[in-house]
């Protein structure tokens, strides 16, 4: 699977094909779902506990929707506005109390396979947090298969800039006639780790050989300090790039020279999908983290001036 690439070229090209004539050869047009479907397990990196995933098909239009089966069958909606908590993960609710935790590695998958309408059921709180990243879940799509429907994408045009501010960190989103993610990252002076910047364009690069692989870190003083408390009872170097210091102390070291600033990317795709439609335009984050993605969505949809909605 090669990012957000078409399927198909059609002969009425949408406008977003206009404005890059480039996007036309790759760009698909109509919304996707899955072919079949498929599941896969593993450990919440929260609870500890065996966590079960199945991925449905679902009709053109329904969205994205996660189904608890352990609460007899409760569903919440993946859109921005049913997060309710983004303290180390971004976690989304009903209202009713129902909640499900860490769904940004899977929701950045199904963004980078153009993925619009699913059912998703889960058996517990939380997604597994398998290896730390998106590959994972790229391989569950890819086994599935995907299949276009009979209906255009939503497109969201950042018409200005949008931009959220927290001391040192910053996020913004501004008007682009193509959809980018950059982020400049650092361990604000708790490590001496070179900063590591990335640009990366999901309708243009490939997220699987580029982003998906690059897995959820930390620093070991941070982990042990969490692992005494009893917390974040399935996290291990399994799933987890640790840095004592400056040095990785995973047995197989780092998958991407600048694995960190790749796996925020990979955060902000999947944070970002849940805007509800593709978006056409440049994020830009420094420091960024869950909490400053979901702000930003925000306050782009509390301005009808700074977006407009498209059928693509």
């Amino acid at each position: 699977m090669t990012a957000l690439h078409s399927v198909s070229i059609e002969k009425n090209q949408s406008p977003i094909a206009n404005l890059v004539p480039e996007l036309g050869r790759r760009f698909h047009y109509n919304q996707r779902t899955l072919i079949n479907s498929v599941s896969c397990y593993g450990i919440g990196v929260h609870s500890g506990s065996t966590v079960t995933v199945t991925l449905h098909p679902a009709a053109a239009g329904s969205g994205i929707t996660f189904i608890r089966t352990d609460l007899g069958g409760i569903e919440i909606k993946a859109l921005w506005q049913t997060v309710v908590d983004t303290r180390q993960c971004t976690t989304i609710g009903n209202g009713q109390g129902a909640t499900l935790s860490t769904i940004e590695h899977l929701m950045a998958a199904l963004a980078a396979g153009g993925i619009d309408n699913l059912r998703i059921e889960v058996n517990g709180p939380e997604l597994p947090i398998l290896d730390g990243s998106a590959q994972p879940f790229v391989a569950l799509v890819e086994e599935a298969g995907v299949r276009e429907q009979h209906i255009s994408r939503r497109l969201i045009r950042v018409l200005k800039t949008v931009t959220v501010e927290e001391g040192n960190r910053k996020v913004s989103l501004s008007p682009a006639p193509y959809y980018e993610i950059e982020i400049d990252f650092d361990f604000a002076g708790r490590n001496a780790l070179a900063p590591q910047h990335l640009v990366f364009r999901p309708l243009e690069e490939d997220f699987t050989e580029e982003i998906a692989a690059a897995r959820t870190f930390g620093l070991l003083e941070d982990a042990e300090k969490i692992w005494s408390l009893g917390l974040a009872k399935g996290a291990s170097l399994d799933n987890t790039l640790v840095y004592d210091g400056m040095q990785v102390i995973n047995h197989d070291g780092l998958r991407y020279k600048d694995e960190c600033v790749r796996h925020k990317v990979l955060d902000a795709l999947g944070d970002l999908h849940l805007a509800g439609g593709l978006i056409l335009g440049k994020f830009h984050g420094v420091r960024t983290g869950h909490s400053l993605h979901h702000k930003l969505l925000l306050a782009l949809f509390a301005d009808p001036s700074a977006y407009e909605l498209e059928m693509c």
